[in-house]
């Protein structure tokens, strides 16, 4: 049988930059197989190609051995090619059945979709209800919808971008069993994503892209996950270092049944969350997306401040009525989750991007005046500290790639040497080379006597950094355990609320503790 999907010499250029040159490669019919690459390797650019989004420059698609044009979406759904976003396209106030109706070409009327899509769940084993409303479901059924949706459409190919980033591990065993299951059916899955061990673990086949080009081909199962991200850096990947027998000091963060009422119907509230960080300690916390993470960040930034009960103290001093710009002078820095728009405006210069975080404590204003000339010095400090690959302090924020702009923001907090850094996704969407770095970055920080406080979705990281960790459910926050005791399992059911109100942390007591 001709490949499902066959690529030849796919090339695509924007002004400056050649996204993709020459990639050729192949998926065959039922295969799951991997595209990998660093941010900026081309992948997103490919992807769209093959989705109809953008077309190619040159070069030429097949699909089941009939060369295709693919001028748009529409067409690509016609000839049998689904595709799954990492960020979901769904509207919250609106049921499950109308948001499938809505991604749908020609929709059936509604009792037929509605029978159409139960046939479809009770076929993979999904579990949902057409007549919830989105704003109700957890991220992994808002995942569901998205999946349901592109089968309703009879895929032979089925993209998946970074598919299991918002799950549990739970979630992430039965969407693999889906996946698997369409698979033996005949159908064809291009799978991308930064977590190798599930490309191990579910691929057969692999094409790894760097700097636009096919730079190797593998089959996962015979490789590791170091030897595939080391292909796709082209390079060795140096091991963190500073996790030996830490010494732990004092308790620098401390929150105290701290509550904060949810700010709209698809924010969540607070509840009585109680947790403490030691000097030289990385306390990490575990969720799935939309259990308060975001709102417990702009908590402890001094964002949102309204309502609030409880207490934050900070050194033993209560900053529980201090604002941003007071906590970041105590020597409290944040990193939010989300890059553009919030840690870094896109428009600016990075120079400038730094004046926003980094004025008191690099000393970037005098008497009102803002130094234009000490901005930017510190701005090419970071980029040089932090390796980001940009053209200068001048540079837009928004011409960055997404790893680099992360590097960017880390090193203009980490710089700064805070007393604490609370961070929110630290390597959202970033290549192996890149997380590497940041990753080491924080553990260095705690190496200099700092505390960092870690929110993630990516338990591996979370396990090989954290000292202690916690997880976040519905607005509460878990008793805090040594990450030598905690296994994934069960980390995956407190992140799927299996656990109800369990009690609250209780404080490390004072002084030093060996860990």
């Amino acid at each position: 049988m001709p490949p499902r999907l066959e690529l030849t010499d796919i090339t695509k250029a924007y002004p400056g930059v050649i996204a993709n040159s020459d990639v050729s490669f192949a998926v065959q019919p039922g295969e799951i197989h991997a595209l990998l690459g660093e941010n900026g390797a081309g992948k997103s650019t490919l992807v769209k190609i093959i989705y109809g989004v953008q077309r190619a420059d040159s070069g030429q698609v097949a699909f089941d051995g009939q060369i295709v044009e693919i001028a748009s979406p529409r067409q690509a759904r016609a000839l049998g090619i689904g595709m799954v976003f990492q960020h979901f396209c769904l509207f919250e106030a609106m049921t499950v059945l109308e948001n499938i109706a809505l991604g749908m070409d020609e929709p059936p009327p509604r009792r037929e979709l509605e029978a159409r899509i139960r046939q479809v769940m009770q076929a993979y084993g999904l579990t949902l209800d057409p007549h919830r409303d989105v704003y109700t479901l957890s991220v992994g059924e808002r995942q569901r919808i998205e999946i349901v949706r592109a089968l309703l459409g009879k895929p032979k190919l089925l993209i998946m971008d970074e598919p299991t980033s918002v799950l549990t591990p739970q979630e992430v065993e039965g969407l693999f069993k889906t996946l698997r299951q369409l698979r033996d059916e005949g159908c064809s899955i291009l799978y991308i994503s930064h977590k190798l061990d599930e490309i191990r673990e579910l691929c057969s086949s692999a094409t790894i892209l760097r700097g636009g080009r096919v730079v190797a081909t593998c089959d996962p199962r015979q490789e590791t996950a170091r030897s595939m991200a080391e292909m796709m850096i082209g390079a060795s990947l140096k091991d963190l270092s500073g996790r030996g027998n830490t010494i732990f000091g004092p308790e620098r963060l401390m929150v105290n049944d701290f509550s904060l009422p949810a700010k709209s119907m698809f924010s969540t509230a607070l509840k009585g969350v109680t947790f403490s960080v030691r000097t030289g300690e990385v306390f990490g916390i575990a969720g799935v997306a939309g259990n308060g993470q975001n709102e417990l960040v702009s908590a402890l930034s001094g964002e949102d401040m309204v309502g609030q009960s409880g207490s934050i103290l900070l050194d033993g001093k209560d900053i529980s009525a201090a604002g941003v710009s007071a906590r970041r002078q105590n020597g409290l820095a944040s990193v939010p989750e989300e890059r553009n728009g919030h840690a870094a405006v896109p428009g600016m210069t990075l120079a400038e991007n730094t004046i926003l975080s980094a004025r008191s404590r690099r000393s970037l204003v005098s008497g009102g005046i803002l130094r234009i000339k000490a901005a930017a010095a510190y701005a090419g400090d970071v980029i040089k500290g932090f390796s980001v690959r940009a053209t200068g302090p001048q540079a837009a924020a928004g011409s960055l790639s997404g790893g680099n702009l992360q590097k960017y923001i880390m090193g203009r907090e980490i710089m700064q040497e805070p007393a604490v850094l609370v961070v929110s996704q630290p390597t959202w969407g970033v290549d192996a080379g890149a997380a590497g770095f940041i990753r080491q970055s924080m553990l260095d920080l705690v190496g200099r006597g700092g505390s960092v406080v870690v929110i993630s979705q990516d338990l591996d990281e979370l396990l090989e950094i954290s000292d202690r960790i916690a997880v976040i459910n519905n607005g509460r926050l878990s008793a805090a355990r040594p990450v030598a005791d905690v296994s994934i399992d069960e980390i995956g059911l407190l992140m799927g609320g299996v656990h109800g109100d369990g009690p609250h942390e209780t404080h490390v007591q004072d002084g030093a503790d060996a860990a």
